[in-house]
């Protein structure tokens, strides 16, 4: 009769849609532990970089002046 036939046996694209959405979700964490780690060394080595520029301003402050801002840059003036 009408429409007697076989349901198609599909379970092997479903095996391989299954395994390519799990590769490409393991790859997007993958990417964002990495991303997150390089953001963390970067952050230690500016924090690093901040505290030994730091350093040799508060030796060159003399008690009589007045402490500039930290993280600010003061322009110089040129002799005329």
């Amino acid at each position: 009769m009408f429409l007697q036939e076989a349901t198609p046996n599909t379970s092997g694209y479903m095996i391989a849609g299954y395994a390519v959405a799990f590769i490409v979700m393991f790859l997007y964490v993958l990417s964002i532990y990495i991303r997150s780690r390089n953001l963390n060394q970067d952050l230690s080595l500016l924090e690093e970089m901040d505290k030994s520029s730091a350093q040799p301003e508060k030796a060159a402050m003399s008690p009589g002046k007045s402490p500039a801002k930290a993280g600010t840059v003061q322009k110089k003036a040129r002799p005329k």
